[in-house]
């Protein structure tokens, strides 16, 4: 242990005891110290010495537990004093020491110095000097050592120094109390205000027995907020130190034990006090952090009256540098490069309470979750009917509000991340689903931490971890003291009153159900909508918050590419552009905000500490409104929608994303949709990147209306669709037709084809058999999976359908002219399909005059010169049959009265 050396003398003279030095640990008594040796590589040996010919008091004894008959023993009469008067002048301090005599027993006995050499004070001498301690009786004084006792006796006698002070000494006797009756009131009583206090014991690293002053109490105190490596006890009653609990011992041992200290009194746990040692020389629990001898604990760090960050700073200081535990710990994001820890994103989505998307600088998407909370479920097992499908955002109580706040918080908005840990792929067992790989962070916008604030407000909750799991947030401190605000305010999850009830009507699909929606709707006008999911460019799913229920929305006007389909045993690609359509799509509506609020998080929402604090304002909202114009056989509504006034189907026309469909002619926005898509045509990009421009014929502008053209020519009508439009063959091509289709057939003939090596996909040109056997030239419309698909056939219009849907007008149409020969007249064109008359070859009778006669359609009346007259004789035909109240008007005129209201217009 400590260094020796040995005195001079003459060969053959007197053995001179050899002088010992070490470094004083702990006093036993007034008469006993234990001294230890210089650390090398972990604790150093220890030893107990007895000083020679003295006595002095013995301190008291707590009866031993195993004992409960014995009682405890009080101090002797000075004997605290005595220890007192070596505690303030050796503990730390080095000394030498002499062996004068070991007893069987094996306990030592000698002289102790003050200092490196034995010409240093004598403590025998000084403890007998001021009265604390008397030489041994029966001791002769025949050495020098043992004269100068008895002389330093006789002047503590004389000057009446200590025990030979008048009085019994009962003053020096401690009225020492081992327990307390009530923790929590002994702690609240001292107000966080430190108590003087010596450190008799140092059980481990960061547990310590304390003697309170001046009140004499001794209680065990635990250091809050950290732990350090214990000893543990084996059945035999012997202890195993566990990894570095012996080193922490001793860094605790070595800087606080018999020391004076003050002790922050923090907290309770049993009959154990939670609190902070302060020693002149610093702070003992942030330094065994920062020396890797401790961790932080989380059941006990919000305690800490000096800040819990202060605590997980020097742990994190340790952890980089692994030091002691901490050895082997490799940090959650070591693999990750510093651009991918910490980043500036835009927030695209928010997929429920505790998970976003956001878009990169680099244009990628990432998913985000806040780390170390949970979003509110479901409590027990009989909460939701069996019957019913879950639709977690609606029916788990508080995840309605937990979205809703953080969509309105940070959709569209610039976030800074900081991630925190990577959390493993998870594969699923009988009760967890199988969960991949998620990036874990804090989430701040304007100084603001999310999930604090999400957490304060009782959205979400904190996730317990081991001890020894690092995977958490990085201010998970704070999370828990919002969690802690929560409950003691009673605030969502933790309220006591009842749950929100969310009744929303989901009709998507529903053809019954949209079908009494849709007028409703129509006159609604413009509704201001949320978008929770984008399936395309052009079909949406929306959140109507003032009808509280949710549509099917398809963008009116236009032609969107179709994104790739998952079908029963086939995966149908996307047309070009249609990914890019998609995502211009979910970044300009995708969950944006209907209300324009200008300041994101208000008073109530930011932090205590920072509702004091300017807050910058961090930007406005997108307004989200739809028209509904309509319906489709599914179920899905027909509209338009526009974001802060710009209507979104103009906007994907004029990013090239979609081409204007014939059905916008009817529509106010016609106009601005052909501007928007002549402008992208002219680009040449993406949907029109291989678009050529046709050759424009020179017009001469007719100053005089023309008198109507009437110049029939034969055609041989092939199929009529149910909105009466017709697809004819000129007569005079007819031949080359038929010898087109008749090469194709021999073709067919001579190769067969083989059955699945075509796969279709929408949009692309080839062969079909028809219903009558033979193959046809066609064009896929749909591909529903690989053994229904729906096709065009192009060289007679038709499509394969059930008759049963026509109406009384198709089919007087069909049984006159399908598949005979007619005379067809352009009259006028338009976008898409030209307006014609037809007439029959033998008879010269109008087609369209004839189904007018027979009150199957009506009029629609142009204002040109020239049709004047063919107008004039159908609306005579008309009112014909509204006299007779032929089919149309067997009801009378039912444009009439309040047709407006019923959606007619004439």
């Amino acid at each position: 242990m400590a260094s020796s050396a040995q005195s001079g003398g003459s060969s053959g003279g007197p053995t001179v005891p050899t002088v010992q030095r070490g470094i004083v640990k702990m006093v036993l008594s007034g008469c006993a110290i234990i001294v230890r040796g210089q650390p090398r590589g972990g604790p150093p040996p220890e030893r107990q010495i007895n000083l020679s010919n003295i006595r002095a008091g013995n301190l008291a004894r707590r009866a031993a537990a195993t004992q409960p008959d014995a009682k405890d023993t009080p101090d002797e009469p000075w004997a605290f004093p005595a220890r007192e008067f070596l505690r303030k002048k050796l503990i730390g301090k080095e000394v030498c020491f002499t062996i004068e005599n070991k007893t069987p027993q094996g306990r030592e006995y000698g002289m102790i110095y003050l200092g490196k050499d034995t010409n240093g004070e004598n403590i025998a001498e000084s403890l007998v000097a001021e009265g604390l301690a008397t030489r041994r009786e029966g001791m002769r004084a025949n050495n020098p050592e043992q004269n100068r006792l008895s002389e330093c006796e006789e002047q503590a006698k004389a000057a009446k120094k200590g025990m030979w002070s008048e009085g019994n000494g009962s003053h020096t006797i401690r009225d020492l109390k081992y327990a307390i009756e009530n923790p929590r009131h002994f702690v609240d009583s001292h107000h966080q205000k430190p108590v003087n206090a010596i450190i008799e014991h140092v059980r481990d690293g960061s547990v310590v027995r304390a003697l309170l002053l001046p009140d004499y109490y001794l209680v065990t105190v635990m250091l809050s907020g950290i732990k350090c490596p214990t000893f543990r006890r084996e059945a035999d009653g012997s202890e195993t130190p566990e990894p570095f609990a012996a080193e922490a011992k001793f860094f605790t041992e070595s800087r606080l034990l018999q020391r004076d200290v003050q002790i922050i009194l923090e907290s309770c746990h049993n009959q154990n006090i939670l609190g902070t040692i302060l020693h002149p020389n610093g702070n003992i629990t942030e330094l065994l952090l920062k020396e890797g001898f401790a961790r932080c604990v989380d059941w006990s760090i919000a305690v800490y009256t000096r800040g819990a960050e202060k605590l997980r700073a020097a742990e994190r200081f340790a952890k980089e540098r692994r030091l002691r535990i901490w050895r082997d710990y490799v940090a959650p994001t070591a693999n990750l490069d510093q651009k991918d820890k910490q980043f500036v994103a835009k927030v695209m989505q928010v997929l429920n309470a505790d998970a976003i998307v956001v878009k990169l600088n680099s244009g990628d998407y990432k998913t985000i979750h806040l780390s170390s909370i949970r979003p509110p479920r479901l409590e027990g097992e009989n909460t939701q009917d069996k019957n019913k499908k879950l639709r977690p955002l609606y029916d788990i109580p508080y995840m309605f509000e937990a979205r809703e706040f953080l969509r309105k918080k940070l959709i569209g908005k610039k976030v800074n991340v900081t991630v925190d840990y990577i959390r493993p792929a998870s594969p699923a067992t009988e009760t967890v689903p199988a969960f991949s790989e998620r990036t874990c962070a804090t989430v701040t916008i304007g100084g603001i931490n999310i999930a604090e604030a999400l957490v304060s407000k009782g959205l979400a909750t904190v996730i317990r971890y081991r001890q020894d799991d690092d995977q958490r947030s990085s201010h998970y401190d704070e999370l828990l003291a919002a969690e802690a605000r929560a409950i003691k305010n009673g605030k969502g999850l933790h309220s006591k009153k009842e749950v929100p009830i969310h009744r929303v009507a989901d009709i998507s699909g529903d053809t019954q159900k949209a079908k009494q929606f849709l007028p409703f709707l129509q006159r609604a006008g413009r509704s201001e909508a949320v978008v929770e999911y984008v399936f395309s460019g052009s079909r949406l799913k929306l959140y109507l918050p003032k009808e509280t229920c949710l549509i099917t929305f398809l963008l009116a006007g236009i032609e969107c590419p179709r994104g790739a389909r998952n079908l029963p045993g086939l995966v149908q690609e996307g047309e070009p552009f249609s990914e890019e359509a998609m995502l211009f799509t979910k970044e300009l509506v995708l969950q944006r905000e209907f209300p324009r609020i200008k300041n994101i998080l208000t008073k109530e929402d930011r932090l205590p500490e920072e509702r004091s604090a300017s807050v910058p304002t961090i930007g406005g909202s997108h307004l989200v409104e739809v028209e509904v114009e309509s319906m489709d056989k599914a179920g899905n509504f027909i509209g338009w929608l526009h974001i802060d006034g710009a209507n979104l189907s103009v906007l994907l026309v004029e990013h090239a994303l979609s081409k204007v469909h014939f059905t916008a002619e009817r529509s106010s926005y016609y106009k601005s949709l052909l501007s928007a898509e002549e402008a992208a045509k002219q680009k040449r990009e993406k949907v029109w990147a291989h678009y050529e421009e046709q050759p424009v014929e020179e017009v001469t502008p007719v100053l005089e209306e023309k008198e109507r053209s009437a110049s029939y020519k034969p055609v041989f009508v092939t199929e009529i669709t149910d909105d009466l439009h017709f697809y004819v063959q000129d007569v005079e091509t007819g031949t080359q037709l038929e010898k087109l289709m008749e090469n194709m057939r021999n073709d067919i003939t001579s190769h067969p084809p083989v059955e699945g090596s075509y796969a279709p996909r929408r949009g692309e040109f080839c062969i079909a058999k028809f219903e009558d056997g033979e193959w046809y030239r066609a064009r896929i419309e749909k591909v529903e999976s690989p053994a229904k698909v729906h096709v065009f056939y192009i060289d007679y219009g038709n499509v394969p359908q059930d008759e049963d849907a026509r109406t009384d007008a198709v089919d007087s149409v069909v049984r006159d002219i399908q598949n005979t020969q007619c005379l067809l007249n352009v009259e006028h064109l338009s976008a898409g399909c030209p307006h014609v008359t037809l007439q029959f070859a033998d008879s010269k009778g109008d087609v369209g005059l004839g189904l007018v006669k027979e009150g199957l359609v009506m009029v629609e009346v142009r204002k040109e010169k020239q049709f004047q007259k063919v107008i004039t004789e159908y609306l005579n035909a008309q009112e014909s049959a509204k006299s007779a109240r032929l089919n149309l008007w067997r009801y009378g005129d039912f444009r009439a009265d309040d047709a407006d209201e019923f959606g007619y217009s004439r």
